[in-house]
């Protein structure tokens, strides 16, 4: 089915487009009134989650309310090491716990690479559910996290500020790590290709944690697995772009480059005319506003937008978005008006010389 809006494919492939796309990551959440109902209705999260109906609704709603150029999945970056039977729960005012994190070679040793198909076929049931309401109206985004961010969760047990059990485990015993770093690739991998077989027009895989790391061990850590994850989907679906975000990770940016990805996600602690000169034209880049912009005034929002536009230049090969995701305590109205600044400001940055 062709899509009647591929603004956002067009910019990930750096082709001309009439104006910046424009999507929010965290784009159906809390800040939705409409969300908040229908989470209700589910009862928790993770029911939200595991329910392809609803996860369909929630997708829908930030679409229905403010037209963007692409939806995306509505799920969690965790379904992966849940599947791997680590016990995952949301612990309300705490987020994400599980019953059984990893500390010992044997219980690494004793992970299986879930099949997308049975383990996680909720998910891919949701992909399928939601590909085919869009109707054919905008690209559909499917995610995972990176190995290293899920490995992070996984050892700790819950969030972390310290990543202590994590970074312990990388210096005292790195081929344990690795170990558990290749299985998620390999899981992530799998995972991805499966949202693109239901119908994902573009993946992008959240390295939320790897800006805690070194440079040595960022590369070895988070980079390696993505470009292995990389690899893989550009094997066997390479028409499918692949997007890349390491939060905080501005200085790695000319080697994710070269990762064989299609764009990179900046955050709003890297200016995209920096970002721009680093990847040199090799991918699109994606962002980068910060979100906490969007508890301003509509009218302070809207010079921002000028700023970030302004700051990627002219030319295709940019998606305007948050430089992360979201926040719950944003007012609805002013995500509204960034989106309508970037429709109105961002033309004149892609006509004609």
């Amino acid at each position: 089915m062709s899509l009647r809006n591929d603004r956002f494919l067009r910019a990930l492939r750096r082709q001309p487009v009439d104006r910046t796309p424009v999507w929010m990551m965290r784009q159906a959440g809390r800040y939705l009134p409409e969300y908040r109902a229908t989470r209700a209705r589910a009862g928790d999260f993770l029911s939200l989650c595991k329910n392809p109906e609803l996860c369909c609704e929630v997708t829908l709603q930030p679409l229905t309310r403010f037209g963007l150029d692409a939806a995306i999945l509505f799920s969690d970056i965790l379904t992966v090491p849940d599947a791997m039977g680590l016990g995952l729960r949301f612990v309300e005012g705490e987020g994400p716990v599980f019953d059984r994190p990893l500390r010992t070679a044997a219980a690494i040793e004793a992970l299986a690479v879930p099949d997308p198909e049975t383990e996680l076929r909720y998910v891919m049931d949701a992909v399928g559910t939601i590909k085919s309401a869009l109707q054919g109206s905008v690209p559909l985004i499917g995610f995972a996290g990176s190995p290293w961010t899920l490995a992070t969760y996984m050892i700790e047990g819950a969030s972390s500020r310290e990543f202590a059990h994590t970074k312990k485990m990388m210096f005292d015993e790195p081929a344990l790590l690795d170990a558990l770093l290749a299985k998620l690739s390999d899981a992530v991998a799998l995972y991805l290709q499966a949202q693109i077989a239901r119908g994902a027009d573009a993946v992008m895989v959240f390295d939320t944690w790897g800006g805690a790391l070194s440079p040595a061990a960022y590369e070895r850590c988070s980079l390696a697995p993505m470009r292995r994850i990389v690899e893989r989907l550009k094997a066997s679906a390479p028409a499918i772009p692949v997007i890349l975000f390491t939060k905080n990770g501005g200085q790695h940016l000319g080697k994710m480059a070269d990762s064989g990805c299609d764009a990179l996600g900046v955050d709003w602690t890297t200016d995209l005319r920096d970002a721009r000169e680093r990847v040199g034209g090799r991918v699109a880049l994606q962002g980068n506003l910060d979100p906490l912009c969007l508890l301003a005034r509509p009218e302070r929002i809207r010079e921002e937008v000028a700023r970030v536009l302004d700051s990627y230049g002219a030319g295709s090969g940019h998606v305007f978005n948050l430089g992360h995701g979201i926040l719950p305590q944003t007012p609805p109205d002013n995500a509204a008006a960034m989106i309508e600044a970037v429709r109105t400001l961002s033309p004149r940055y892609h006509q004609a010389p």
